[in-house]
């Protein structure tokens, strides 16, 4: 659920010739007078930055919840409204935003989940996907107020100070960082599952570039490497920094989705 969108640029203007016509062209101008469209600039070689390592918490050693998420991803999948809102908590549900708790008291879990995930409603329901990612998130952490709670995905834990630097030493923003979510994934020449590899990504933070570039079979973002070296990764394959979270509760009859934080 915390997979980075992938950046989109322009690639630049484009001119268009003068078409034929029929009547008489138009005088010359002479050649001081004439107008040449500017030359496309090649855009600067992205610059080097320290690596700075990322720890995420892993979910709860528990085989029972793996094994719920398991089940939460089939269900998904199978977009069945009735199996999921067994998996949802009946009453109590809490939906934290900035201006406090959103869910509406009256209504049911499930009613609630639904409306802070984009719906369940339809087989083009936003939840359902939503929800797909959830189930095959690898991380989770404690709530750091509620307990026996734990909400996924885990926020990074890294150096706030090195990453301000990182931004300064290469003139990017915060939004164009993220994570791989494993150790070693592989950077390839090109935005294809079989181009070359020619670098891999430590556990660390990545820079993601403007590009629009994607294969039929699966979507490619475009990185710089800590040693200033580009190529392209699974959008897949790195996490974005800041996401909402799906929280989780353990009662008597099993795991159950509890509540939501994020959302307006």
């Amino acid at each position: 659920m915390r997979r980075m969108s992938a950046l989109v640029f322009a690639a630049g203007l484009a001119y268009a010739a003068p078409a034929l016509a029929q009547s008489p062209a138009p005088p010359q101008q002479p050649p001081a007078a004439q107008t040449q469209p500017p030359a496309a600039q090649t855009p600067p070689a992205p610059k080097p930055y320290a690596t700075i390592a990322v720890k995420v918490t892993p979910p709860p050693a528990d085989p029972s919840f793996a094994g719920f998420r398991k089940q939460l991803g089939d269900i998904a999948a199978k977009k069945d409204r009735a199996a999921l809102a067994r998996l949802v908590v009946a009453k109590e549900f809490f939906w934290d935003t900035d201006d406090g708790d959103k869910a509406d008291k009256k209504k049911s879990g499930i009613d609630n989940l639904g409306a802070a995930l984009g719906g369940f409603s339809g087989q083009e329901a936003a939840g359902w996907e939503t929800l797909e990612a959830a189930a095959a998130e690898p991380t989770a952490e404690p709530h750091a107020e509620r307990k026996n709670v734990v909400c996924a995905p885990s926020v990074p834990q890294f150096d706030e100070q090195a990453f301000e630097k990182a931004i300064q030493d290469t003139g990017s923003e915060p939004g164009e960082w993220g994570f791989p979510i494993a150790e070693g994934v592989e950077v390839r020449a090109s935005a294809a599952a079989n181009a070359p590899a020619i670098d891999r990504l430590a556990m660390a933070l990545v820079r993601v570039l403007p590009d629009d570039a994607a294969t039929q079979e699966v979507p490619f973002v475009r990185v710089s490497t800590p040693a200033g070296k580009t190529g392209y990764v699974p959008l897949d394959a790195i996490a974005a920094l800041a996401s909402d979270q799906i929280c989780y509760l353990k009662d008597g009859t099993g795991w159950k989705i509890t509540g939501y934080i994020g959302g307006e």
